[in-house]
């Protein structure tokens, strides 16, 4: 019998034009919809497909690990936020 393991993440939503995007971190994975919550679903679906990878090539608990993934009592726990920031850059064209 496999072993299983929870994983969490934090989805970030935005709007791109006419479609929203989620970005799943710290796992870096992305997916999009024509709403929010189809955008938040694509991304669900594609870190399941993305961490099911991982498992059958051996290499979850490595790239858990560099992530910034620590694994406690049955649970890979991402990176503790400090904060979600939005900054400034100023580009000369």
């Amino acid at each position: 019998m496999a072993n299983t393991s929870q994983i969490d993440y934090t989805v970030q939503v935005w709007k791109e034009r006419d479609q929203f995007v989620a970005h799943a971190m710290p796992l870096d994975v992305m997916s999009a919809g024509n709403s929010p919550e189809e955008a938040r679903k694509a991304v669900d679906e594609a870190v399941r497909a993305f961490l099911d990878t991982l498992a059958d090539l051996g290499t979850l608990e490595e790239v858990l690990t560099e992530s910034g993934y620590r694994h406690e009592q049955g649970k890979w726990l991402s990176p503790d936020w400090i904060g979600v920031e939005r900054h400034l850059a100023v580009v000369t064209e």
